[in-house]
């Protein structure tokens, strides 16, 4: 008589600790996105900052469009100290991450209502969008290297980046406006105060993009 033998099911690609780690990367390369877009525009829009100006703000974002220049860069280019304590990858994404809280923490210490602080609330948005650029460049790669010709787990990697990237997107839209308005500034009744706490606690949530890089 033969015994049948039941076999055990291969683990879910979702259960992988890459697949985790991804998630939560997607979620700190969103994060970022919103904070020199939407989420600045109506921030400044409430100080009174000029349409035309606002406008001129979203230059900030081109470091997304033209990040394959410095992409062999980042590449090829140690990091003194982070590189030899943290690795190429490692080093690479803790420098972006620790530039974009800088960064963020920067733009929630001026108040655009202030015309003079304006030049440095821009400079503060170009940086964020340079240094979330760096970062979303290191994570690619590091997904990529992670499962070397696995491409069923690349698939589940690439889409657990892009939940995580979407969830980043309303926790620093959506997210943000309604912490903005639940601490006390609207359109009629403008609050530097709330603006500010609200971009502080974005650069504390972005602390979940560094926690994750020193775990993997």
């Amino acid at each position: 008589m033969t015994q049948a033998r039941t076999q055990a099911a291969p683990p879910s690609p979702y259960a992988d600790k890459r697949t985790l780690t991804m998630l939560l990367l997607g979620f700190s390369a969103g994060l970022p996105i919103m904070l020199i877009f939407s989420t600045l525009s109506l921030w400044l829009s409430e100080a009174g900052v000029e349409l035309k100006t606002v406008t001129m703000f979203s230059w900030a974002g081109l470091g997304y469009s033209f990040k394959f220049i410095w992409a062999p860069l980042i590449d090829a280019l140690p990091l003194p100290w982070l590189t030899r304590r943290f690795g190429q990858r490692r080093g690479w994404l803790l420098l972006a991450q620790g530039l974009i809280i800088a960064a963020i923490l920067a733009m929630a210490a001026l108040n655009p209502a202030n015309a003079a602080v304006l030049p440095w609330m821009a400079a503060a948005a170009v940086l964020l969008g340079f240094s979330s650029a760096t970062q979303d460049v290191v994570i690619d790669a590091y997904r990529i290297e992670s499962a070397p010709g696995d491409a069923a787990m690349q698939s589940v990697m690439s889409a657990t980046y892009s939940a995580g990237y979407r969830v980043g997107m309303i926790v620093s839209g959506a997210g943000a406006l309604f912490l903005a308005a639940k601490l006390g500034s609207s359109s009629e009744h403008y609050s530097y105060t709330a603006w500010r706490q609200t971009y502080l606690a974005m650069a504390a949530v972005m602390g979940a993009g560094v926690l994750t890089t020193f775990c993997i």
